[in-house]
């Protein structure tokens, strides 16, 4: 019996080690990756190459579907790395394939519109394109999705499947990953993972969330039809500027009275236009705005009530109300909304490649919006915030300002970052498969 139990304990403790060696397997091939990915994206020649890369695509900012050269540059650096190519989708779109061709396929994405700001920094690299500027960071996010496609490359006959770079026009608004989808552009996909610059978070850190992260949006324009008059005899007229403002004011109580503190919604206006002259009640004004929630329901409901108050306060000042919510030239984006599963892969990732938990953030939800999330309602998605913060450069100020400064070593760490979710992504399907 002795004998026996000593057989039993030897066996036990014998699967244990071989069942333990088997799971340290993986997070060793995912360091092994990661740190050959991280260390090639910061050779200096790659390096060079991304700097130069990202800066020509800064000095020529384009809006939302006119990135006609932005285009042509990304499909002359693809060409260049012998790298197949559709295009053009949604006008400039363009989707690369990078492997064999078969399932899975695994799509990374990057926006590449630009805003209509007017670049405040003096520098040698600054916008030739008056009142247009890459503010929100897309001309990074182009350039890490370049740089991943040179590191996946050069391992094109490794992956065990097929990644696709989504280069995507039109996000500023223009719901232009909508329009990539409606032309069936990424039909068939397992999942996609994307990046956006973090201003305020620390170069070689990242940050996101499992499920909800960020807000689903809409956006409206309200014209208020009055009757004009001199403005020493307002009872004459039919004042479309007081009910303008009396609905701006009741717009918020939507917020303050109706909406359950513990539920993130917003509705902001950012546009008010009426009258010239101080002497002159005049005969209709206009406004507008954007509405936010995270959630289906709250984004429905919010419309359906900015639409009552706006009709309604005209009413009661005489006056006549339309609102527009623009859903075909402004297609309201949803919530954006991480997949679990595919949160947790992208999160590990993070951690080996950035040397620690430490540096993956667990980030709150906020309400911004990108149009990324109409990826995700179609297939499992993860978003995440990338940090390109550096003291010294005084950078850290906030997305869509004119005066924001990125650190340009954010290029190597979201190319790798791109190609090592990308390639362990594969990996795991082909062995959960096999």
């Amino acid at each position: 019996m002795e004998r026996m139990f000593l057989w039993a304990l030897f066996f036990v403790l014998f699967s244990f080690c071989v069942s333990s060696g088997k799971e340290t397997e993986p997070p060793l091939e995912m360091e092994h990756l990661t740190s050959e990915l991280l260390e090639s994206a910061r050779t200096p020649e790659f390096f060079d190459w991304l700097v130069r890369s990202r800066r020509k695509l800064h000095e020529n900012p384009e809006l939302s579907f006119q990135e006609f050269e932005t285009s042509e540059f990304i499909r002359t650096e693809l060409e260049s790395l012998g790298v197949n190519f559709t295009w053009p989708i949604a006008k400039t779109g363009i989707v690369a394939s990078i492997g064999s061709g078969a399932q899975p396929w695994f799509a990374l994405r990057a926006d590449m519109d630009a805003l209509p700001i007017q670049e405040m920094v003096e520098w040698e690299h600054k916008s030739k394109n008056d009142g247009k500027m890459h503010a929100c960071g897309h001309d990074v996010h182009v350039t890490m999705l370049l740089g991943a496609a040179k590191l996946l490359q050069q391992r094109r006959n490794e992956l065990k499947g097929t990644v696709k770079l989504v280069f995507q026009p039109g996000e500023e608004g223009a719901a232009g990953a909508y329009h990539m989808l409606k032309e069936g552009a990424l039909d068939k996909f397992q999942g996609i993972f994307g990046l956006h610059v973090a201003p305020d978070l620390p170069i070689g850190t990242i940050g996101s969330r499992a499920g909800p992260f960020m807000a689903g949006s809409g956006r409206f324009l309200a014209t208020i039809q009055g009757s004009g008059g001199h403005a020493a005899m307002p009872h004459k007229a039919k004042d479309p500027v007081l009910a303008m403002s009396l609905a701006i004011i009741s717009l918020q109580h939507i917020i303050s009275r109706e909406t359950d503190p513990l539920e993130s919604r917003v509705i902001t206006v950012g546009f008010v236009k009426g009258g010239q002259a101080g002497n002159v009640i005049p005969e209709t004004v206009t406004f507008g705005g954007t509405f936010r929630s995270m959630t289906v329901e709250g984004l429905s409901y919010l419309q359906q009530r900015i639409k009552e108050v706006i009709e309604f306060q005209s009413a009661v000042h005489q006056c006549n109300a339309t609102v527009d919510f623009m859903e075909e030239k402004s297609r309201a984006y949803p919530a954006t909304v991480n997949d679990e599963a595919l949160y947790s892969h992208a999160k590990k990732v993070g951690e080996h490649l950035l040397g620690g938990e430490s540096n993956v953030r667990l980030l709150p939800m906020f309400m911004a919006a990108e149009d990324f999330s109409f990826y995700a309602q179609k297939m499992p998605a993860a978003f995440f915030m990338i940090g390109a913060k550096n003291e010294s450069m005084k950078s850290g100020i906030q997305l869509h300002s004119p005066y924001i400064v990125l650190d340009e070593k954010v290029l190597p760490v979201g190319s790798a970052l791109h190609a090592a979710v990308a390639i362990s992504y594969l990996d795991g399907q082909s062995v959960r498969s096999n």
